[in-house]
């Protein structure tokens, strides 16, 4: 028996994640002050907004960060007591225990969301506060990793633009010496590590369309792959657990199945618990079945994705989904995370979903190819995927549309400029002009990363690669949706674009959510949301060919 739940003692601050000690006499808290930030991948927004504050309560941003800072915190299990392990003015995006006396961390000196691009790892004295970097680099770093016994520190490294979203290389440190080894994950973008013990770390990544489960050996240096899939287990990219002296425990799924809990022994899968029912069959007998789809790229590359098809022959309507980050992957996972592919597929459409360059699953150089070319080489990989379906018959050329979230949102703008192919664009939650999302967003570094340029820089990158800019070559009728709370991609990006395009005389539709941040989420403005996507692209692009397109202009 379990025993009685009890509260425990207050934190100042939310609790974003905990971890046991080794001996199990302590447990790491990582706590975020009342007005830190929030990811875009939770949607955005600070923690302590609305709170029950009068409305005409002002928001107040100041360089002091007040609120802002997430510390590491100490809670005795024996005495039930708390207290913060880390100094003040130190940020702790993320900390495991290490051995006795430290904890590993991820830290900046700052805590607003750019700093996290500039992070390092440290280890942090128990007792005293203070800490010493182990390991730093010139790319991101992520999913900090100790050997129960403290002998050994791992790190995810990787090209990234999102907090929460590292497919990379992982570097193991003695956390002694700080001496690194990169371990050799034989073509694996890392998403997610853990020690089984003290000498074997757990590896689960992308590969590909491929999620992979592996082990390294830290005395040996040997890497043993576990097992793969064409489906998918985690959240947004693969996530897995070590369970005993062997096997993998974690959440399995894909497309056409709903999360279960699996065990992973002897390079099989075993379900443990499904809640799967009546709603999620019908669900998966009206919206399609994933195939993965390859093609070559104006410069020879090959271009992977996954394509969804709807009963029947084609060619048909086309709508290609672009993901978001860039440094992200379309997988074979449950809904693909969202709701528009399924509900267009059950409309009668065809789905898109590719991996352009910048994608995870091909390797560090895959995703470098496009820092300085947003918009350039991803853009060509996305239209001779389109190029690619509409030879074999699948897509209609004069049915084809784009829509988009986030970096998708970017694209789903940017290349209606770039040619007049599209009968519907849908841009959800966009970065449309580089200079003002530099300094209106919460990520202004991630702007300078990927555009390899100052926002200052007359006439630069900031401007040749901005929708805005460019809008006098759109024509394509274009559904921007944004949400009021968005700090990533504020709202005010998809309002410059709609202007823009209104001054070209382009149709367009401009949808704010006032309760919404990075994304459209919660009930019942995700319903609205859907009717509005599904109901514009029918409009523009019927999903068959005889219906004739009705223009709301």
């Amino acid at each position: 028996a379990f025993g009685e739940a009890q509260p425990g003692p207050a934190v100042d601050g939310s609790i974003e994640y905990l971890g046991w000690s080794a001996d199990g006499s302590w447990i790491l808290l990582g706590v975020a002050g009342a007005s830190a930030e929030v990811m875009g991948l939770q949607g955005s927004g600070r923690g302590g907004e609305g709170g029950g504050l009068p409305s005409w309560t002002p928001e107040v941003h100041s360089s002091g960060y007040e609120g802002e800072w997430r510390r590491a915190w100490r809670y005795e299990v024996e005495s039930r007591t708390v207290r913060p392990l880390s100094r003040e003015g130190l940020n702790i995006w993320e900390s495991v225990p290490c051995g006795p006396r430290e904890i590993a961390a991820l830290i900046s000196e700052e805590p607003d969301e750019s700093a996290w691009y500039r992070s390092s790892v440290a280890l942090v004295d128990i007792d005293t506060g203070k800490e010493r970097v182990v390991h730093e680099s010139d790319r991101q770093l992520g999913y900090v990793a100790a050997s129960p016994g403290g002998a050994h520190v791992a790190v995810t490294e990787s090209l990234a633009s999102d907090r929460g979203l590292m497919a990379g290389d992982v570097v193991t440190l003695d956390p002694e010496t700080g001496a690194s080894r990169r371990v050799d994950s034989r073509g694996v973008d890392a998403t997610f590590i853990s020690w089984r013990n003290d000498q074997r770390l757990l590896l689960v990544g992308v590969r590909g369309l491929e999620t992979v489960a592996s082990e390294f050996d830290a005395s040996s240096g040997e890497v043993c792959e576990l097992w793969s899939t064409t489906e998918s287990c985690g959240t947004f990219y693969p996530q897995a657990w070590p369970l005993g002296e062997a096997d993998i425990a974690l959440s399995s799924h894909s497309y056409s199945r709903p999360p279960e809990i699996a065990r992973i022994r002897d390079g099989e899968a075993h379900t443990v618990a499904s809640l799967s029912h009546a709603g999620h069959e019908h669900r998966g007998s009206i919206s399609g079945s994933p195939e993965s789809v390859s093609w070559v790229a104006p410069d020879g590359t090959e271009i992977e994705g996954l394509l969804l098809l709807p009963p029947g022959e084609g060619p048909r309507a086309l709508v290609v989904d672009v993901h978001g980050g860039p440094v992200w992957a379309w997988t074979n996972r449950w809904d693909l995370g969202g709701y528009l592919a399924p509900l267009l597929v059950a409309r009668g459409y065809a789905v898109l979903l590719p991996n352009p360059r910048g994608s995870a699953g091909r390797g560090q150089d895959f995703m470098a190819r496009l820092y300085g070319d947003m918009g350039g080489v991803d853009a060509d990989d996305i239209s001779s995927g389109i190029d690619h379906l509409v030879e074999r018959g699948i897509a209609d050329r004069d049915r084809l549309g784009v829509a988009g979230g986030s970096y998708g949102g970017f694209m789903a703008s940017w290349i209606i400029t770039r040619t007049g192919r599209f009968k519907a664009s849908l841009a959800i939650s966009p970065a449309t002009d580089w200079y003002s999302q530099h300094f209106g967003s919460n990520i202004g570094y991630f702007d300078r990363v990927m555009l390899g340029e100052e926002p200052a820089a007359p006439g630069g990158e900031y401007l040749q690669r901005s929708p805005v800019i460019k809008a006098g070559s759109a024509r394509t009728p274009t559904l921007l949706t944004a949400g009021a709370k968005d700090r990533c991609t504020p709202p005010g990006q998809a309002v410059e674009f709609h202007q823009a395009l209104l001054e070209q005389g382009v149709e367009t539709e401009l949808v704010v959510y006032p309760e919404e941040g990075h994304g459209v989420g919660s009930f019942p403005a995700i319903i609205d949301f859907c009717t509005r996507a599904v109901g514009f692209f029918e409009r523009h692009m019927p999903p068959k060919a005889d219906q004739t397109p009705v223009s709301s202009a």
